[in-house]
């Protein structure tokens, strides 16, 4: 009796980082139900294609990478199986699968644990009991030196541009103890580099922080607000535990809203030094009026604030936030508001993007749509001036000792590495001249190019 041959799976993932956690989780059950896993969809019987629709170029970058996939001879000869997951299809649902009918399934993000259970069906296997419950499985961070780990998912904010409650659902912690025993599993891989994502990392615990009377209540607020504890209740006591438990393993926290760098999260950070110095802020706007119209809160005098304190408690602290152009009802007044804040604010890293008109959105049906035009010139015009500031504070790096965590090597065999004031993909690289992957490296910056830098080894260990 021959043994029986798996199906071979591939999967494609598009978005954010957030997505890439979701497809290695996906990766790691359908490889503990012993399915193969290819990384070229050509060599594929089933590729699950992980879409993003968070605003309408995402969507139309998941559906042209659909069609290229179903244009590839495996699947025009009918020996392949498409899957489509994430966020299309828990964003349009049903109507997905009449527009779609190329695909055989469709796996929105709220079942992407039942991957396995979907191929099995679609390959008229039985599931195995490993199809469901506990992952075990090696992930595919494994191969690398960094990996990020997700500590919660959906959104309760419900800014008015964004879709994000609708695709992820409300808001959810997951436990302390989840996100330590994963913390734990990737540097039992050799993961020297992890950072803490969400769709909202400073509401981490708040579920928790929730008594049903009001002397717990009383009592949770007031843990909350020291700093020795026995169980984590907020981000900031998230991440001091876990810096004490892995003291060899770099922390960096992401999409931190304005709300929640609060002064205890500071101390957390400069008091550790394998928490990276590095926070990601989305602003969106400095204008009061355009931010009340995104449904959110703050202003650019508001935020000015919040940057000199997170300085003056975090000695050079490394800032990247995000930005919206052309938001319904936005000024010319408006635009040179933002752009004058950000003169003033001297941010390291700045990713502005021009409004997208989200359909189902608050914001969608708001007077005083914005030419497409005048939204994209504006994006430029700030893109523009924050690149000068980037390319600045990069330059006078130059001449400056720090640590890297040697990540690779490109295509091209250049090594390169990433030091606590880059953030994973957005930031740029340290390039190296030596080093093994998996090091922790200090190095001399001798040279910058817009926001890439040089390093010259000092020291390896």
């Amino acid at each position: 009796m021959t043994e029986q041959v798996m199906p071979r799976v591939c999967f494609v993932t598009l978005g954010c980082a957030k997505n890439e956690v979701d497809s290695a989780n996906m990766t790691a059950r359908v490889l503990q139900c012993g399915f193969q896993v290819v990384e070229d969809p050509e060599t594929a019987d089933a590729v699950v294609i992980n879409t993003c629709c968070f605003i309408q170029a995402a969507t139309e970058e998941s559906i042209e990478a659909i069609f290229d996939v179903c244009g590839l001879d495996n699947f025009v000869q009918g020996d392949a199986k498409l899957v489509v997951a994430g966020c299309m299809p828990a964003r349009y649902g049903q109507d997905l699968e009449t527009e779609l009918p190329e695909a055989q399934s469709f796996v929105p993000c709220s079942k992407e644990d039942d991957i396995a259970l979907v191929l099995c069906g679609l390959f008229g296997m039985e599931a195995p009991e490993q199809a469901v419950g506990p992952v075990s499985e090696t992930s595919p961070f494994s191969v690398s030196p960094a990996s990020y780990v997700k500590i919660s998912d959906g959104c309760d904010r419900f800014c008015s541009f964004c879709a994000i409650p609708y695709i992820r659902g409300r808001y959810h912690s997951f436990t302390a103890q989840d996100i330590h025993d994963e913390v734990s599993k990737r540097v039992s891989e050799g993961v020297r580099e992890i950072t803490l994502i969400a769709q909202d990392t400073g509401c981490w615990g708040r579920e928790y922080r929730r008594g049903k009377t009001p002397e717990q209540t009383r009592v949770l607020a007031e843990m909350a607000l020291q700093d020795t504890y026995e169980t984590p209740l907020n981000t900031a006591q998230l991440l001091d535990s876990l810096a004490r438990a892995f003291p060899d393993t770099w922390f960096r926290v992401m999409y931190m809203e304005p709300e929640g760098v609060t002064d205890q999260l500071l101390r957390v950070i400069a008091g550790h030094d394998n928490i990276c110095n590095y926070l990601d802020v989305p602003f969106q706007h400095a204008s009061p009026s355009v931010i009340r119209a995104m449904n959110r809160k703050g202003s650019g005098a508001d935020y000015l604030a919040l940057i000199e304190r997170m300085r003056d408690a975090v000695p050079g602290i490394t800032l990247r936030t995000t930005l919206i152009s052309g938001f319904p009802g936005e000024t010319q007044h408006d635009h040179e508001m933002l752009l004058d804040f950000l003169e003033e604010a001297q941010l390291d890293y700045v990713g502005v993007f021009p409004y997208s008109r989200e359909e189902g959105t608050a914001a969608a049906e708001m007077e005083g749509q914005i030419d497409e035009d005048v939204a994209i010139s504006r994006a430029q015009e700030i893109r523009d001036l924050c690149d000068s500031i980037g390319e600045m504070r990069v330059a006078q790096r130059i001449g400056q000792v720090m640590d890297v965590v040697v990540l690779g090597c490109e295509e091209d065999g250049q090594l390169y590495g990433r030091a606590m004031c880059q953030g994973p993909e957005v930031d740029g690289v340290v390039y190296l001249e030596s080093g093994e992957p998996g090091q922790v490296i200090s190095v001399e910056i001798s040279d910058t190019l817009v926001y890439e830098m040089e390093g010259e080894v000092v020291d390896g260990r």
